[in-house]
């Protein structure tokens, strides 16, 4: 695993990358200070496979990061982890592009099983949105219609074998790709489409004709 942390803490962005590398033996831990310093290493490393980014930062906060972080690397799934438990940030972030959402208040074991969910091709909705009473069909990517000419051929490929509820492993299998290959195509379809999980994304592709 391979992975981006974005904060203008350094006690942070060190105590994070400790925390992931204990948990993930083996990980590889890239750190940045700024969004800018962020977003040039997401372009120089293109094996990455997440960014964790903090939203309160001088200069370009992570707000207006997230974003560009999908413009250069649409491909790349980015967690924010933030101080604020703000509902209105939350839905904010997921709707700028953030596939998850872990406030800083939460355990060590909480971020872990969020960036797991992440990578596993899910989006990550913190639970005080559920305790506030707001679904995922209310959050982030339920806004706007499903934009189906934002996906390539290999993607709609991907997402007709979603609809048949095949597992990122299996359609890897028939693709003759990577798993990861996978993931990063049913991230991208997931933005695309506005959705937020695999039922959402077959109902969304029949709505837009694609199966």
């Amino acid at each position: 695993m391979k992975l981006l942390l974005v904060d203008d803490h350094p006690v942070v962005r060190e105590g994070l990358a400790a925390l992931l590398r204990q948990a993930e033996p083996g990980a590889s831990v890239l750190l940045a200070g700024d969004c800018e310093e962020g977003l040039s290493i997401a372009e120089a490393h293109r094996d990455l496979d997440a960014v964790v980014l903090d939203l309160a930062m001088p200069g370009m906060d992570g707000m207006a990061a997230l974003p560009e972080f999908g413009r250069r690397r649409p491909d790349l799934p980015v967690i924010v982890l933030s101080s604020s438990e703000d509902p209105r940030d939350v839905r904010r972030a997921l709707g700028s592009g953030a596939l998850g959402y872990v406030p800083k208040s939460a355990s060590p074991k909480a971020l872990l099983a969020a960036l797991n969910f992440v990578l596993a091709g899910n989006i990550y909705v913190p639970p005080l949105m559920v305790s506030e009473g707001s679904s995922c069909a209310d959050i982030g990517y339920a806004s706007g219609g499903p934009d189906a000419s934002r996906l390539t051929q290999r993607q709609i490929e991907v997402l007709r074998l979603v609809c048949r509820g095949q597992s990122n492993k299996e359609i890897g299998r028939a693709l003759g790709l990577s798993e990861k290959t996978v993931k990063a195509h049913v991230t991208a379809i997931f933005k695309a489409l506005h959705v937020v999980n695999r039922t959402q994304a077959a109902a969304a592709a029949q709505e837009a004709g694609v199966i």
